[in-house]
């Protein structure tokens, strides 16, 4: 039969049935979904109407990723799908979708913040004792740096995960239509809401879980 989305073949608002009077119809085809999975690039197109084509994500393992805040965008690794709206099922199955919650590399984003503050992101300092060896700077970039150092300040749930090495993200593109996985880092009251989603949903899965021993 084809998956249709037509409303064609829906009752009217009374409950009454239509009488069909044509045939499907091209420009109504839906396609299978996409359910793009964790894992080394694949990617496949396809044709759609007017010749257009559209990108059909089905593994994605890296994205570009936006620091709001700092203005500052870097390519990194998706770790992992932490939470979904819409569906569990989507998160246990790890499928990348749009605004799905996902944790990503913090490396990148670090090794930008220590280059243009100076200040080391997270609040660990246990890897201090090892003695590093200082890039020299002119006197120029150390003024730039030292200027920078009075607006070095993130939030305490962001630094905190600086410390995990892991930062929590939304996902904004769909994979399934663009063929990429692009989002941007969550911070502020917007981290502190899908905190208290996530940690609901395993406590959830904890009680679900105790269920069947009692």
């Amino acid at each position: 039969m084809g998956i249709s989305r037509d409303s064609v073949h829906k009752r009217r608002k009374t409950g009454g049935k239509r009488p069909v009077v044509r045939k499907k119809r091209k420009f109504e085809l839906g396609r299978p979904a996409a359910n793009t999975k964790m894992g080394p690039k694949r990617i496949r197109p396809v044709r759609t109407m007017g010749g257009n084509r559209k990108f059909r994500a089905l593994r994605l393992d890296t994205g570009n990723f936006a620091w709001a805040s700092e203005g500052a965008t870097r390519k990194a690794r998706i770790m992992d799908v932490v939470y979904n709206a819409s569906n569990n099922e989507l998160v246990r199955t790890k499928t990348l979708v749009k605004n799905c919650i996902i944790q990503i590399d913090a490396t990148p984003f670090r090794q930008w913040y220590e280059a243009h503050y100076g200040v080391t992101a997270g609040r660990k300092k246990k890897t201090e004792d090892k003695p590093e060896e200082e890039v020299k700077k002119s006197n120029h970039v150390q003024r730039k740096v030292e200027g920078r150092k009075a607006d070095s300040k993130i939030g305490q749930l962001l630094d905190d995960q600086f410390n995990t090495g892991r930062l929590y993200a939304c996902v904004a593109s769909r994979p399934g239509q663009s063929g990429r996985c692009d989002g941007y880092i969550l911070e502020g009251k917007e981290l502190e809401f899908y905190l208290k989603k996530i940690k609901k949903e395993k406590s959830t899965d904890c009680d679900s879980a105790l269920i069947p021993l009692l």
